[in-house]
């Protein structure tokens, strides 16, 4: 380590910058002992993305013949789902709703 490295100090931080903690904070935040959580924290966190589908695709290993795979990835960004299409339709299925 440079001896520049070794004499920068924290810069201060003025206390009264803080935000004010109100009741509100105290009422939805997480109460534990220890490692032990008492009450897990209320309404403080969002959950990232879109809502869970009722029906999600499932992850699967396919061996597709490679003039086939060549076919559906040279259309372009999206080929899963137009593989995805073609088996419904060649399975007589409904089309997804999107």
């Amino acid at each position: 380590m440079t001896e520049k490295r070794r004499n920068i100090k924290a810069a201060w931080v003025d206390p009264d910058d803080a935000p004010e903690l109100t009741d509100d904070f105290f009422d939805r935040a997480e109460i534990a002992i220890g490692d032990v959580v008492i009450r897990p924290a209320n309404g403080t966190l969002t959950k990232p993305g879109r809502p869970k589908s009722a029906a999600p695709k499932k992850s699967v290993h396919l061996r597709l013949s490679p003039d086939v795979l060549t076919y559906f990835r040279k259309t372009g960004p999206g080929w899963q789902t137009r593989i995805d299409e073609t088996l419904r339709k060649a399975a007589k299925l409904k089309p997804r709703k999107k």
